[in-house]
């Protein structure tokens, strides 16, 4: 596919303002200013964008599209495994439901690819998969699985289990499980580098690649002191972070600039309906980011709708967020916090033909999704009625 006559934003490197993007096969084959296009090759098809943004496919850092399906229930709800405070071998890639509405309306905002997996009832909720957007097979949509391993502080835990007379029923029992667990599973690392492990653990296994951060512990934490502990305990047994929710994080700004993990924030499009997300407000992601922390958006998804992220990224931009930042918030930015960056996030050789043409800016509410290119297919055009 050869993509001419768009605005450009590879995002990373410069905008060109009259560009041109050629696709082979699934991945970008390269792009460049429209003097420098090529010739279409024989069969090769022609899109003429007329002036349209062209832009790397968004990404939501963190939702549960497909594993939370809206008005179903408890028939489509697959999110929490709230029988266990401690659920580290439960895999999203066993829950999503490629078949979630949701996933069409994340095309139709420009959103290619996504992090979806467990709540935030437990403790340890379980293993988070990195998807593409379309597709009925779970196994072909993945671009990453495992991602990320959930974690959560805060409210939901205690109320999830204090109010059972079980633990944890304070912040500090969520932590004192939480260190327990992790305490378990360096012991068993040892074990088996040492190789006097007696048999395998199927609850200790999923940990491995958390300690060898090869994927992080992907942390629920609205509330500034949630957000600390979160940080304490990661430095305290050396593996790596991401900081989910965020939402005191203006207040802490320092703070996590020096702990050097990113953080992916939201949902803001929604209610104050704890006491923990008081504070909430667009402004977090601005003060973030000047901070020099690497910030991502999120919607939360069905928490606030896929659907709304870029005016999630929008409204950012109108409490303090730079346009740059905003529109990485949702990309290249995205994409590295959720170690997927050498696959999607960026217009560049080689990387994954994951393509979204806007008539517009995506924050601007006016703007339409005009194509939406997927592993070099489209899957999507203004119009289209299914």
């Amino acid at each position: 596919m050869l993509i001419i006559n768009g605005k450009i934003l590879p995002m990373e490197g410069k905008t060109i303002e009259n560009g041109y993007v050629q696709t082979k096969g699934e991945v970008i084959k390269e792009l460049g200013k429209m003097e420098q296009a090529p010739s279409p090759g024989k069969g090769e098809e022609v899109l003429d964008v007329k002036g349209a943004w062209v832009m790397p496919g968004l990404i939501d850092a963190h939702c549960h599209v497909g594993i939370m399906e809206e008005k179903r229930g408890t028939a489509g709800d697959d999110c929490n495994e709230a029988t266990d405070p401690i659920t580290p071998a439960v895999r999203a890639v066993d829950g999503v439901n490629p078949m979630d509405p949701a996933f069409h309306d994340a095309i139709i905002a420009g959103i290619t690819s996504l992090m979806t997996g467990p709540g935030s009832a437990n403790v340890v909720g379980g293993q988070s998969i990195f998807l593409k957007t379309h597709g009925r097979c779970v196994d072909e949509m993945a671009v990453l699985n495992p991602a990320a391993m959930k974690a959560a502080f805060g409210e939901n835990p205690k109320n999830e289990y204090g109010g059972r007379d079980l633990m944890p029923g304070t912040r500090m029992g969520t932590a004192a499980l939480l260190r327990e667990v992790l305490f378990q599973a360096k012991q068993y690392q040892k074990e088996k580098q040492e190789g006097t492990l007696e048999k395998e653990d199927f609850q200790m296994e999923p940990w491995l690649p958390v300690l060898e951060k090869k994927i992080p512990l992907k942390t629920h934490a609205h509330r500034a002191d949630d957000i600390l502990t979160a940080i304490r305990i990661a430095k305290e047994f050396e593996i790596d972070l991401t900081l989910d929710h965020c939402t005191e994080g203006h207040l802490i700004a320092e703070e996590i600039a020096e702990s050097g993990f990113p953080a992916i924030i939201g949902p803001d499009l929604t209610a104050r309906s704890k006491i923990e997300v008081q504070n909430m407000s667009f402004k977090t992601n601005g003060i973030l980011e000047k901070a020099g922390v690497l910030t991502a958006i999120m919607t939360d998804h069905p928490v606030s709708l896929i659907r709304y992220l870029p005016l999630c990224a929008g409204l950012a931009v109108k409490q303090g967020m730079s346009m740059e930042g905003a529109l990485k918030a949702v990309t290249i930015n995205a994409a590295k916090i959720c170690r997927v960056d050498d696959r999607v996030g960026s217009l560049k050789p080689g990387k994954d033909a994951d393509i979204a043409v806007f008539s517009d800016n995506p924050v601007n509410t006016l703007t339409k999704t005009l194509y939406i290119i997927i592993n070099g297919q489209i899957v999507y055009h203004e119009g289209d009625k299914s």
